[in-house]
């Protein structure tokens, strides 16, 4: 065929393609225009999942009667106006593609009145006969009503699922804005029943309220809240404890500057502030908020805005993952804590442990004796029922070692149990993780240079990542196009599969930029150290030893759950034990 000009309705719906994709992508562009418009109330109707209707009110800025029809047309928008704008977006949308889009695959109905205006301007389904606005009636804000989706082509719409599937897709995106947004009152009807209402939240209890409707309350309950500034970012929300990991990253809410991101550089960032305190093959929830400057950012990197770029990756990686690891570190015993979560794992007070710590397995009964040493009172042993429950420690005192495994304690709350080698197993590894990291980082020549073949792209990263490798105790030279050889490697990692660690790292620092590989493995020689050298099952203690252990887990980091991520103990209330065995019923 001759080349020639695509006639406008196929642009429109050409371009409605890379927009909208099903029901759901409507609600987002819609529900990001609220929102950029200055909505505080934001109104979502929805039939048959949004197929047949799905309509967005809000109470925002309006738009003026003349700019309607520029408001449905392609590329125009009043968000950014030259380069230096897309430079530093700060709304949610900016592409002017949206409405038109919409409109191309749809019956459309746009309603406005902009504050001050005596009255509302229509455009229904004149839109793409160029007609003028018709007066109309309405509160100030907008409403954009969409019927018939895919109306006019019927083989995409032959490709949306049943209307409960997109439904689904539907409430996930609005409650995922609603996460985005606290100052906003969302609600929501489907099939004119409601199904969410959602007040604005201003107090930090009416946001984890809304938190809970949107994550569910478990999750709120087993969340720490943390919030950091430094070097021009800040970094709030919720992360949810260890012991609350998920098998897919179903509760995982990431956002930036106000805009909902998927971000690979981000969630290894968070994932990494989760190692050694995740189980293998467990993915965290969290619900975090980083404000950063617009310039620092490239959000025009992905039609669907979910994934941008950072123009400095290294440092906002680091300072998530710093952020997160800090919170995760104060995961210890409390009281106040333990006494509204019964048998479960919860947050606590800085410590800092004052014992040294036994590198081999051989010294276990000299260090144990040590532990015994810092039992309270000394060389004594102790009868709970004769404490007041404001002198008891937060794991109480023990009372017994069930079968050589577990400990159990009694305190102010009622029963404790703690399983002996996983938590002996997080102290020591706490333990010769700062030994190991009082000092430079130990590294040790390779008596003979270990030579990898890599490809061009891979030994051109090597070259440009001196810095990057040097800095993780590696030094590698690149010796020819496709050939790099390793003289230097940390300490620890000597013995270890120096070219698999090399491609890993490679792996990370092209993925995202920064790479944890040579840390982890690290961690996993250091915890294999720390297994082998705690207390294991059968191994008979007395009671100043649990004492002491009990004493050790309450000032030591990450305390709550083993190296592996499995919980290390469990406290049971006075309330729990009167359920279990019916009192008072």
């Amino acid at each position: 065929m001759p080349i020639r000009h695509l006639p406008t309705a196929l642009i429109n719906q050409i371009a409605a393609g890379e927009v909208v994709e099903r029901p759901a992508s409507v609600a987002k562009e819609l529900l990001e225009n609220s929102l950029d418009a200055g909505a505080t109330r934001i109104q979502i109707d929805i039939e048959q999942g949004g197929i047949k209707l799905l309509r967005v009110q809000d109470n925002g800025g309006g738009i003026p009667a003349d700019e309607l029809p520029l408001a449905l047309a392609r590329h125009a928008t009043s968000k950014i106006n030259s380069l230096e704008d897309l430079e530093h977006v700060a709304s949610l949308g900016f592409r002017g593609e949206a409405l038109p889009s919409i409109a191309a695959v749809s019956r459309l109905q746009l309603i406005s009145r902009s504050r001050g205006a005596d009255q509302a301007w229509s455009l229904g389904d004149e839109i793409h006969q160029q007609r003028q606005p018709t007066p109309a009636a309405l509160q100030e804000g907008t409403s954009v009503e969409v019927r018939d989706l895919f109306y006019n082509t019927p083989a995409r719409r032959r490709f949306l699922k049943t209307a409960r599937t997109e439904y689904t897709h539907v409430d996930r995106i609005t409650r995922r804005l609603a996460l985005s947004r606290f100052s906003v009152g969302f609600q929501v009807t489907h099939n004119r029943k409601r199904v969410l209402d959602l007040p604005p939240a201003s107090s930090l209890d009416e946001q984890q309220a809304r938190i809970a409707e949107v994550c569910g309350a478990e999750f709120v309950a087993h969340a720490l809240y943390l919030e950091r500034e430094a070097g021009g970012m800040s970094l709030r929300g919720w992360i949810a404890q260890p012991t609350f990991s998920r098998s897919q990253a179903d509760l995982q809410f990431f956002f930036l500057s106000g805009r909902a991101v998927r971000d690979k550089l981000v969630s290894h960032a968070v994932r990494a502030g989760y190692s050694d305190v995740l189980a293998h093959g467990r993915q965290p929830a969290y619900v975090l908020y980083l404000e950063v400057d617009p310039a620092r950012v490239d959000v025009n990197a992905h039609p669907t805005k979910q994934e941008v770029r950072f123009r400095d990756s290294g440092s906002v990686h680091d300072f998530i993952r710093h952020t997160v690891d800090a919170a995760l570190a104060d995961t210890r015993p409390d009281a106040t804590d333990a006494l509204s979560a019964p048998a479960s794992l919860v947050g606590a007070v800085p410590g800092q442990s004052s014992l040294g710590f036994q590198r081999s397995p051989a010294s276990l009964r000299e260090q144990m004796a040590n532990y015994a040493a810092l039992a309270t009172p000394a060389g004594t042993d102790i009868d709970p029922a004769t404490q007041s429950p404001d002198a008891m420690p937060p794991l109480g005192y023990a009372i017994a070692h069930l079968h050589g495994v577990y400990i159990v304690a009694v305190n102010a709350q009622g029963l404790i149990i703690v399983d002996a080698h996983a938590a002996h197993e997080r102290v020591t590894y706490e333990k010769l993780k700062t030994a190991f990291a009082g000092g430079d980082l130990r590294k040790q020549l390779l008596l003979i240079p270990l030579t990898v073949r890599l490809s061009v792209s891979e030994a051109d990263l090597v070259e440009a990542r001196q810095e990057a490798f040097l800095r993780l105790g590696i030094e590698a030279d690149r010796t020819g196009p496709t050939t790099v050889a390793v003289r230097q490697v940390p300490i620890l990692l000597a013995h270890a599969d120096v070219e698999a660690l090399l491609r890993d790292v490679l792996s990370e620092l092209a993925d995202v930029g920064e790479s944890t590989r040579l840390e982890s493995a690290q961690a996993d020689m250091l915890a294999t150290m720390a297994c082998h050298g705690s207390v294991r099952a059968n191994r008979k203690l007395t009671l100043e030893e649990m004492n002491a252990l009990l004493r050790e887990m309450e000032t030591t980091d990450r305390s709550d759950q083993c190296n592996h991520g499995r919980p290390t103990w469990a406290q049971f209330n006075m309330q729990d034990l009167d359920r279990l065995f019916r009192r008072g019923r």
